[in-house]
């Protein structure tokens, strides 16, 4: 099946660029607004002038033809000057995350670069002693201060443009044409239909391809591009910016759109990134406020959107405002097709499992081979494997059926999980859903459904009102195959996303390994419960602390004779000490064994490397400290001042900041609630 839209430029042959687009604005409104950025905002005739002056600074350098310039800055209108400039050079930009220094180092690493372009405060984090040749933007501009705005020879151009970066966990460069990335603003123009008078936002980091290569949207067009000033956007900022600076267009992704468009998603939202089902009791014309009155379109990309999603989405714009759902690649500059309630030729019965990714941008064409997407840009050449499935539907648009990667094997059945996926969406508490295969017992892997409330929830906990485990096995009996169905529920109060928008399953939280009355329900090797079960743990757990408790008791004597003697403490007193010290020496063997074992298992809640490590090393001192620190305490002089403030400082404030950190661990992003019995 191939599918192509009428305005098909295949092969068209020109020697036009994006940058001559935008230097033919800067000759006819060099006093239009080009980049709006507070204070640091530039009109068309300014940003030309500074993009020529930086691009001679680059050729000074030695920047040869397609030489490819690294750009990490937070200040973004200086981002834009550095990408035109590079463009007029004849150069090849890209740009890095300087969000993530880690990811900007593996960016750096996949593509290094003949110079980079940053600031002082990035160059520490990005350069990471690989002895990268820099230019700090801060330094060119007050060395290019004086000299003349003339533009480069336009002989120099060379062939590709950019290096574009994905989006996904694993990050990937795709080099991009200068045909390519003109050929994708003319496609997406046809769509957008920008006027001079548009201001465009793009809610997504810089170095995205929303970014990087859809800036053409605006300076192409002469319309105005919207940036973040020295920051990266805010929920509240995004608003305030659409608002104070009246924005028409906004790309953005799901979650952007969540936050923008839908109640409980403000900046103080408890559950950012759950796009609701339509909600009952809003208003179907408006309800966004007046800070939204400018906007005639909105564009969401970067991950699949469902029609219910969608039209609740649309419910909250102003009548006549176009929302968007647009399937783009890296590698296509961002087109390939898109979607909107129009283009339905009837009402929708069940819209939870459906994710319509439309008809293909103009010029552009998708091709369906064992019904995976093949897309072919808008500047033609080889159709490109997306890795994602479609169907044609009978009205003739195309139907997301989720990723090849995604496929799961089971028992020697291939499971597709989008459309399990798709299913649970039916189920009235489910906003969103993932199905993953885990280990389960003996490390066999089964079956776990990651599912999400919708937003504006009013139950709490969070999360309260989805299923469990046998409720949804239920939801399911009439609708999928036994051995398809989940075998545990892990409920989240959002599901994990990549830079890019997409739900990320390799960041999906680990439940824990024990099989429980939940999970053995039906037949096979989830028919019996483990002998390793949580029961079984928590007794080999206790006997351990019982036995290193008794070897802490026993250290005491040796290590502070005299210590625990309660000689002359009259009755119950004495007792009670001694209880005392018993909990004290069984609390430091618990936290000896939660030392090796507690931090796997605190992995599973999905806080993070990092902030896990702190919260199980804090965890451990909580336990291990009270014996050796007590045992200090009655050794010491009470008039030893010295003594004194030492214990206090190794002991007390550290026990302090060990409940801090584990008081965070515990509230912060407080959404996991695991049902399966485990």
């Amino acid at each position: 099946m191939t599918q192509g839209s009428e305005s098909v430029r295949f092969g068209k042959p020109t020697t036009d660029t994006a940058v001559h687009r935008f230097e033919q604005w800067a000759r006819d409104t060099p006093g239009a607004p080009a980049v709006i950025a507070g204070a640091a905002s530039l009109t068309y005739g300014q940003l030309d002038a500074r993009a020529n002056q930086l691009a001679h600074h680059l050729l000074d350098a030695g920047l040869p033809a397609d030489g490819l310039v690294a750009i990490g800055t937070h200040r973004q209108a200086e981002l834009v000057v550095a990408v035109l400039a590079v463009l007029k050079a004849g150069g090849t930009y890209t740009v890095l995350d300087v969000d993530a220094p880690r990811t900007g180092q593996l960016q750096l690493a996949a593509a290094p670069p003949f110079v980079l372009l940053t600031h002082a405060a990035h160059q520490a984090r990005l350069d990471d002693g690989r002895g990268l040749r820099v230019i700090r933007l801060g330094a060119a501009a007050a060395v290019i201060a004086g000299r003349p705005t003339v533009p480069p020879a336009p002989s120099r151009r060379g062939v590709t443009a950019a290096l574009l970066f994905t989006g996904g966990a694993v990050t990937r460069a795709v080099p991009v044409s200068h045909a390519r990335l003109l050929a994708a603003h003319d496609s997406w123009a046809e769509v957008l239909r920008p006027t001079p008078e548009d201001r465009h936002l793009i809610t997504t980091g810089p170095s995205l391809t929303a970014f990087a290569a859809g800036w053409t949207r605006a300076l192409c067009s002469g319309g105005a591009l919207v940036v973040a000033e020295s920051a990266p956007w805010k929920p509240d900022t995004i608003r305030q910016a659409i608002d104070a600076d009246q924005v028409s267009v906004v790309h953005t992704d799901p979650v952007g759109a969540a936050r923008l468009l839908l109640p409980g998603h403000g900046p103080r939202a408890t559950a950012p990134g759950v796009i609701p089902k339509p909600l009952t009791g809003t208003d179907p014309g408006g309800g966004t406020g007046a800070e939204l009155r400018a906007l005639r379109l909105v564009a969401v990309t970067g991950g699949r959107l469902y029609l219910d999603e969608q039209a609740a989405l649309q419910s909250r714009l102003r009548t006549g405002v176009r929302l968007l759902n647009v399937y783009g690649t890296t590698e296509t500059a961002g087109t390939g097709a898109w979607f909107e309630l129009a283009q339905l030729p009837g009402p929708v019965d069940d819209p939870e499992p459906l994710s319509l990714i439309g008809t293909p941008f103009p010029g552009c064409r998708v091709d369906l081979r064992d019904g995976q997407v093949y897309l072919t840009p808008a500047d033609g050449g080889d159709a490109i494997p997306t890795g994602d499935l479609a169907a044609l539907r009978g009205d003739g648009l195309l139907a997301f059926g989720g990723r090849l990667r995604d496929r799961i094997t089971l028992d020697g059945r291939t499971i597709d999980p989008h459309r399990l996926e798709s299913v649970i969406r039916g189920h009235e508490g489910v906003g969103a859903a993932i199905v993953a295969a885990v280990p389960g017992f003996a490390a066999m892997p089964r079956l776990v459904a990651y599912l999400a409330p919708p937003a504006g929830e009013p139950g709490w906990p969070p999360g309260a009102g989805l299923p469990d485990i046998d409720e949804l096995r239920d939801f399911l009996a009439e609708k999928v195959p036994a051995e398809e169905r989940p075998r545990a529920v892990v409920r989240l109060r959002t599901l994990p996303r990549t830079r890019g928008g997409r739900e990320d399953r390799e960041a999906l939280p680990q439940p824990a390994q024990a099989v429980s009355r939940h999970t053995v329900r039906g037949s096979g090797k989830y028919a019996a419960a483990s002998a390793t079960g949580p029961g079984a743990v928590s007794a080999v757990i206790g006997c351990g602390a019982l036995v290193l408790g008794f070897v802490a008791r026993v250290l005491t004597w040796i290590i502070w004779p005299g210590s625990t003697d309660v000689t002359g403490i009259p009755l119950p007193w004495a007792f009670l000490f001694q209880v005392l010290y018993m909990f004290e020496c069984v609390a430091f063997g618990l936290g000896v064994l939660f030392l090796f074992s507690g931090r796997r298992r605190m992995l599973g809640m999905g806080h993070g490397r990092r902030l896990t490590t702190a919260a199980h090393l804090s965890i451990v001192y909580l336990l291990v400290a009270w014996w050796p620190q007590d045992n200090f305490y009655r050794l010491a002089a009470k008039q030893d001042w010295p003594q004194q403030a030492a214990l206090v400082y190794v002991f007390n404030i550290p026990l302090m900041i060990a409940a801090a950190i584990v008081a965070y661990f515990a509230t912060r992003n407080q959404s996991h609630l695991f049902d399966a019995g485990d």
